[in-house]
């Protein structure tokens, strides 16, 4: 979530329990996670999953879906698409949102350039920390 970058997506016709685990084991094989609370407990992270009632976990999700339907199917039609042709502009769009897309959040960086710097960032820090012992 600290970049914005949108790593795993799937688009069904209904929105039943497959849906949510094949996106998930996608997200987890492309991260090369073998198991998402595992992954989350060894990295010392916090799940961002709320308890019921609290939006705040979902907030990130909604801000994209906001930007989904207004940049990309502001003026399209209900019903108007066929669902090869939502798969088609919805993989452009996921392309143009991870690498083009600027975010002012993200110091005016894409999410795939912000997480390419925190990543060097990190491995700078760690060998300046290891520098720094020796």
């Amino acid at each position: 979530m600290f970049n914005n970058q949108i790593v795993a997506y799937k688009l069904y016709t209904h929105q039943q329990i497959p849906l949510v685990i094949d996106t998930l084991d996608e997200a987890l094989e492309k991260r090369g996670n073998p198991t998402y609370q595992n992954r989350i407990k060894e990295k010392n992270l916090v799940s961002s999953m709320s308890r019921r009632g609290n939006c705040w976990g979902n907030a990130v999700i909604e801000s994209f879906h906001l930007n989904l339907k207004s940049e990309e199917f502001q003026y399209v039609k209900f019903n108007s698409l066929f669902l090869e042709q939502v798969k088609d502009r919805l993989d452009q769009f996921m392309r143009y949102y991870n690498n083009d897309r600027i975010q002012e959040k993200l110091g005016c960086h894409t999410p795939i350039e912000f997480g390419e710097m925190a990543a060097k960032e990190g491995v700078l820090l760690l060998s300046h920390m290891i520098r720094s012992v020796y």
